[in-house]
């Protein structure tokens, strides 16, 4: 006997009600074409200046950056072919992994294929039943699925409260004890106290776990490294501030040999295509290097200059509800600027916003038309 609504028709009709129910909502998404290099493309025949992108230096259309990733596809070919304990790493992987490790300041780093993957990875590696995982209420979608793929018991911390994450360790029962957050908050633009957040940790005997992926402008960790008893890992992402795509977790020797043993994201998953490590390799470089460091210092001043005072490129305009949002999306498109509307669940209900993404790549003349076309919307950055 068929159980209610195995049928196909029922299956059906299901999916039509879940249909029908997000675009009652306000909350219907769908993938549009936008060609682009860089800030400025066309999308729906139109030319429009992205403020969407989380290339925050401009780097994915770097020219050191195109012809590494071109001589890395000459070499090696399109992908990785397997997974890198099956098939092996190449040569450009191990490259990029003591990069990053270099430059975070670790003694090892492990590349992903995603930054999503990363996270997964760290958390379900380290996580467990005997470990207690406090996450932000904010971190991003990638921390809560990692937390849930940990199966350990997990405690939401109330939005950047190091007292309530401090109550929360101590009320612990369980042998170990986690703390995960994103360094800049990805639809807020806020940073985590990270420093305060160390010390929280060192004191409970805690590990921090630390998703640097939007920390392009800081907050720096650096007073972590002062904290003796402070494990640290560090996530960092490849697809953002890097312009190419992957992720990874730089931290001790042995943690990262544990990820490569345990972490089932790494084990079982095609390894990162070497035109992106090439990529990635070469964007770290550049962003260590003075031509970074310019870019950098553009890329706050704009920030600055579109809201003073904030930290990072994300800027946040609330809105409100799901359709003003999109309204108010739609208006900034016709003047030609892609500014996205924000909507649950990404952020809680009544908490629709427009998401403003600064690069190094934008100009002035680009952050003027945004803000006039803010103003005429009666929003101010």
């Amino acid at each position: 006997m068929t159980a209610p609504g195995a049928s196909a028709g029922g299956l059906d009709a299901w999916v039509a009600t879940q249909i029908s129910a997000i675009r009652a909502a306000d909350r219907w998404r769908e993938a549009r074409d936008f060609d682009a290099r860089g800030p400025v493309g066309r999308l729906g025949g139109r030319q429009v200046i992205s403020f969407a992108s989380n290339d925050y230096l401009g780097l994915s259309f770097h020219p050191a950056v195109i012809a590494a990733a071109h001589a890395a596809l000459d070499r090696w070919g399109a992908g990785a072919t397997a997974s890198r304990l099956i098939v092996g790493s190449r040569p450009v992987h191990s490259e990029l992994e003591a990069e990053l490790s270099d430059w975070k300041g670790t003694e090892r780093a492990l590349a992903f294929p995603t930054g999503y993957a990363a996270n997964l990875g760290v958390l379900s590696c380290f996580g467990g039943p005997d470990c207690l995982i406090v996450s932000d209420e904010l971190n991003h979608a990638s921390i809560i699925d990692g937390c849930r793929l940990s199966r350990s018991p997990v405690a939401v911390a109330r939005h950047n409260d190091v007292d309530h994450v401090n109550q929360l360790l101590g009320a612990a029962s369980t042998p170990r004890r986690m703390v995960v957050v994103d360094a800049v908050f990805s639809m807020d633009g806020d940073e985590a106290d990270v420093a305060a957040l160390g010390e929280c940790c060192a004191r409970h005997g805690a590990l921090l776990v630390l998703d640097e992926a939007h920390a392009v402008l800081g907050p720096s960790p650096a007073p972590l490294a002062d904290l003796d008893d402070l494990a640290v890992l560090r996530v960092v992402t490849l697809s953002k501030a890097l312009g190419s795509v992957g992720g990874a977790v730089c931290g001790p020797g042995p943690f990262v040999d544990l990820l490569v043993n345990r972490s089932r994201p790494f084990i079982f998953t095609t390894g990162l295509a070497p035109a992106d490590a090439a990529a990635a390799l070469e964007a770290v470089r550049i962003t260590r290097g003075p031509e970074g460091e310019k870019l950098v210092e553009r890329l706050r001043r704009l920030a600055e200059r579109l809201r003073p005072g904030h930290g990072s490129p994300i800027v946040p305009i609330l809105v409100g509800s799901e359709a003003a949002a999109l309204r108010c999306a739609d208006s900034l498109l016709n003047e030609g600027l892609l500014v996205p509307a924000i909507r649950p669940p990404t952020v809680p209900p009544g908490g629709s916003r427009l998401r403003v993404a600064l690069s190094a790549a934008h100009t002035e003349d680009m952050v003027d038309r945004l803000v006039a076309g803010l103003e005429a919307l009666g929003l101010r950055p």
